[in-house]
């Protein structure tokens, strides 16, 4: 059993096949169409397509003209291009530890992390959970910092009854194939602010200023002026085309996974070796992963109940990295395992459960038993 599988039927199809046969295949009317979609169900101004959401927090970081100096906190438990993001633009990323409860910023950590240098916070909505956006918009506002949305996994997250996306001054999703939505790879940046959005559609285009004064737009011979650096990060309309026909499913598709998780709740709620996922009062997680922690027991105890469940061919993983162990952060700043005690834990602990919309009541009863019986030993 996989731990995902996306859903397509004969919707994408059509969509594929009228992008083909429009021979506009390239960013154009669908690209243009999937963003429309994007800001209508997220509630935001602006939403600009990109390659992946690596792109998307690439293009935040630079919209937000972070420079050589800047620090950027991040938390310490999250997928490594939260802390990526600000690497690329020179800034440093600074690491702030999470909440066992949560597996999301702590916003006492988030605070104690704050320098003279600090410039932004990426507040990531790790698995499709919102992050505590009331203490650190306030943190933020006391600081005078820049909010970044690392909404990867919170396509259809909510947060107070606000889709999550358009709380801080940008967000960045990702349309990866374990995502609730895909677009095989994809990305989306969304904003509020018109200067930001400006940045990111000239930044995701070579960084293309549009035309020179006095010149007509509408003539054949008219070229774009280009007075900053960009990329080439646009998302293609074939892509756009399943993007499309996915928006259509997306409360469904939520739904579905809701209701999977009321289910492991249910199975796996008189289990006591395990910590079950949250989602307190305003807070709608989307369950883009259904992410368990081993409450005794370390790396080798977890590993050893993952090996039982492979057995079974049951495909699982941990929840994601505590990025300050990894190689290129421990080396360049100097950090220990110990730094950030709870990401550590996490990471050893953590095991995310198969999750899918069309997964079967026998499917999610094999792998509570298999989890069971792996716990018992």
């Amino acid at each position: 059993m996989n731990i995902t599988e996306p859903q397509f039927d004969d919707e994408e199809i059509k969509l594929l096949k009228q992008c083909l046969d429009s021979h506009w295949v390239t960013q154009g009317p669908l690209t243009a169409e999937f963003e429309r979609l994007f800001s209508a169900r997220h509630k935001v101004k602006h939403s600009l397509a990109t390659t992946s959401c690596t792109a998307a927090l690439h293009l935040a970081t630079l919209a937000l003209v972070l420079k050589p100096g800047d620090e950027v906190i991040v938390p310490a438990f999250t997928w490594v291009t939260s802390a990526h993001c600000a690497e690329y633009a020179g800034a440093k990323a600074v690491f702030a530890d999470v909440e066992f409860e949560t597996f999301n910023l702590d916003p006492a950590a988030l605070e104690a992390a704050i320098t003279p240098r600090t410039r932004a916070i990426v507040a990531v909505h790790l698995f499709g959970l919102p992050a505590k956006m009331d203490e650190i918009l306030m943190i933020a506002g006391r600081h005078g910092l820049a909010v970044i949305e690392d909404a990867a996994c919170a396509v259809g997250t909510t947060y107070n009854n606000v889709p999550v996306g358009g709380i801080g001054d940008l967000g960045c999703f990702s349309f990866h194939p374990r995502k609730v939505i895909t677009t095989g790879e994809g990305g989306m940046v969304t904003t509020n602010r018109p200067d930001l959005a400006e940045r990111v559609k000239s930044l995701r285009n070579h960084g293309s200023t549009g035309p020179a004064p006095g010149d007509d737009p509408t003539k054949p011979y008219t070229m774009s002026t280009f007075n900053r650096l960009g990329f080439n990060l646009r998302l293609s309309d074939i892509q756009a085309a399943v993007g499309v026909a996915q928006m259509a499913k997306l409360d469904r598709l939520l739904a579905e996974r809701r209701k999977l998780a009321g289910q492991y709740h249910k199975l796996l709620a008189e289990v006591p070796e395990i910590s079950l996922p949250v989602a307190p009062d305003g807070f709608g997680h989307s369950y883009q992963s259904y992410v368990i922690r081993l409450v005794e027991g370390g790396r080798t105890r977890r590993n050893k109940v993952m090996d039982v469940l492979a057995d079974s061919k049951i495909q699982t993983r941990p929840g994601t990295h505590a990025v300050h162990r990894l190689g290129y952060y421990k080396q360049k700043y100097g950090l220990h395992e110990d730094q950030f005690p709870i990401a550590k834990a996490c990471e050893e602990t953590t095991i995310t459960l198969p999750i899918f919309p069309g997964m079967t009541q026998q499917q999610q009863q094999l792998v509570v038993t298999s989890l069971k019986k792996a716990l018992s030993r």
